[in-house]
């Protein structure tokens, strides 16, 4: 059996990461890539955020499974009961969190989008270093990734940048305005990575020590 505070951390990192999200959302200065297209799905048609991102993330779900060896399949396959565990979080953080970015400054919802950006990149960190089942963000990136053989950095920019062109698309043709994108969204793309660097530069060692993968 792996090592409790592993599954510890990891779990913290998914509660940590959900939290990041939802706060983005709240900022109101444009959301993270990866989940831009399930976030102006939700509030073009006004059906729940949480639900949407589920979808979305069963659907990078599907498409890993073409990617990956028959091998990894099952293990890919738990990417579904993450994300539904995920999902409510976010639905739970979304009900718990009475802000609304409207009734405050631009400085202050750029103070919230900048924690945001800080805790997604954290919540990332925490479950990436911990080597469990990722995140179907994470996971489907990975996959693209391994399969045209280029390190997940780039990787990581053309599809954010995908999610990106796809958003806009979707928000054009379904309410004729763009729906989810700003610089809150330009921020997330630099910034997510940075955190993540600083968390692990900072913390990585311990948190493998923690979890007994030192």
């Amino acid at each position: 059996m792996k090592n409790p505070y592993r599954w510890l951390i990891y779990g913290l990192g998914m509660v940590v990461l959900a939290l990041g999200i939802a706060l983005n959302t709240k900022a109101g200065l444009g959301v993270s890539p990866i989940i831009s297209v399930a976030y102006s799905v939700s509030r073009i048609y006004s059906l729940n955020f949480g639900d949407m991102t589920f979808l979305l993330y069963v659907l990078f779900v599907i498409v890993q499974l073409f990617l990956r060896s028959r091998e990894e399949r099952a293990a890919t396959l738990l990417q579904i009961v993450v994300s539904l565990i995920f999902s409510r979080m976010l639905n739970l953080f979304d009900a718990l969190i009475p802000y609304s970015s409207g009734q405050h400054s631009l400085a202050v919802n750029l103070m919230l989008l900048a924690v945001a950006i800080f805790l997604t990149g954290l919540g990332i960190a925490m479950t990436v270093n911990m080597r469990l089942v990722p995140n179907p963000g994470d996971g489907i990136v990975q996959a693209i990734a391994e399969k045209i053989g280029r390190d997940q950095g780039f990787t990581k920019n053309i599809f954010d940048i995908g999610c990106v062109c796809t958003t806009v698309a979707v928000g054009l043709i379904c309410s004729g305005q763009v729906v989810g994108i700003g610089i809150g969204t330009i921020a997330a793309m630099i910034g997510v990575g940075r955190a993540i660097a600083l968390v692990n530069h900072i913390g990585r060692d311990k948190m493998l020590s923690a979890a007994g993968m030192a």
